[in-house]
């Protein structure tokens, strides 16, 4: 890989732009920025003012993916809200379970798997009033590296799986007009970079997912109560990118705790609310990078790369040394 994209470079890009063209991007980022902390703030007040909080003792709710990683703090900061929780995965909890949540070994990317988990689900608690889809995985490695096995692994676990969950437990909440999906995504859902193709191609169509179901809620199903929400962290400390933060003095960006991302669910679900929320804050301005220029665009692409690059540098180089 060239060094084409080095920070000099972008720098000598940036500079090569017209003074209109940097000054319009600045300026439209500004007034977005201003009416989404407005609108945020009085959405916010609304849900307060209404009294729109919810009593998590009469929840149920699904947690993909709960075993371990974002999900595991999801449920045990669900569970002491006294919501009744029900992890999904296909493998054991990496914990020890609390009062209030409870495990089911199940195969997400299997219809007839989940549609007999979910069977014994409502045979002993009902149905289901809220989903989160915290599931994920990530198989490192370029197009040409990812064998068949890991790009359907990832697709099927990352995006087919909303699909046939949804499918399952939708019904149910479209009959009591109650209920909350909540898509755990990715700022890789706006910016695609290198050695993650498969992976940020299925946060893109999380997103997507997340916005075609409020569409479908709304105009097809009229459910008003059926809340949606969906969250786009940005690094969080998982297992998922122990190949990159093990090679810190390379990878160095900023990395949050899983509890950042399950705090931000929760509340989702406590003060019944369909939003967009982004992690940090300020990452809300990645929902606007196809408005940028196309040389702007890559350059947030190729600086991401970049980052990746000399991990994977770093990498082979332990590798090379017998590490």
């Amino acid at each position: 890989m060239s060094s084409a994209y080095s920070f000099g470079t972008i720098i000598d890009r940036v500079q090569s732009l017209s003074l209109k063209t940097i000054a319009g991007v600045v300026i439209g980022c500004s007034i977005l920025f201003y009416w989404r902390s407005k609108l945020s703030s009085r959405h916010l007040r609304k849900s307060s003012t209404l009294g729109g909080t919810r009593n998590l003792g009469n929840e149920i709710v699904i947690v993909t993916g709960g075993s371990g990683g974002i999900g595991q703090h999801i449920s045990e900061q669900l569970a002491r809200e006294k919501a009744r929780v029900l992890i999904l995965d296909i493998k054991a909890p990496e914990f020890q379970l609390s009062t209030g949540i409870a495990f089911y070994k199940t195969d997400i990317t299997s219809t007839k798997d989940v549609a007999r988990v979910a069977s014994e689900i409502r045979h002993l608690y009902g149905d289901p009033t809220a989903l989160v889809n915290a599931a994920g995985v990530f198989n490192r490695g370029s197009l040409l590296e990812n064998d068949e096995r890991e790009i359907r692994e990832t697709f099927e676990v990352n995006t087919l799986s909303h699909f046939f969950l949804v499918k399952e437990f939708l019904p149910s909440m479209i009959q009591m007009n109650r209920g909350h999906i909540i898509t755990v995504a990715s700022a890789a859902s706006f910016v695609t970079v290198a050695e993650m193709m498969a992976y940020c191609c299925t946060k893109a169509s999380a997103l997507a997912f997340h916005e075609g179901l409020g569409q479908e809620l709304k105009h097809w199903y009229n459910a008003p109560g059926i809340k949606t929400s969906i969250i786009h962290p940005l690094w969080v400390q998982t297992s998922l990118i122990k190949g990159f933060t093990q090679y810190q003095s390379h990878f160095s960006q900023p990395v949050m705790s899983p509890e950042v991302v399950a705090e931000a669910v929760v509340e989702q679900i406590v003060y019944q609310k369909s939003d967009q929320v982004f992690l940090p804050k300020r990452l809300w301005l990645a929902g606007c990078l196809r408005a940028f220029p196309r040389g702007i665009q890559e350059m947030i692409r190729s600086s991401y790369s970049q980052v990746i690059w000399r991990v994977r540098n770093a990498r082979l180089a332990d590798n090379a040394g017998g590490k």
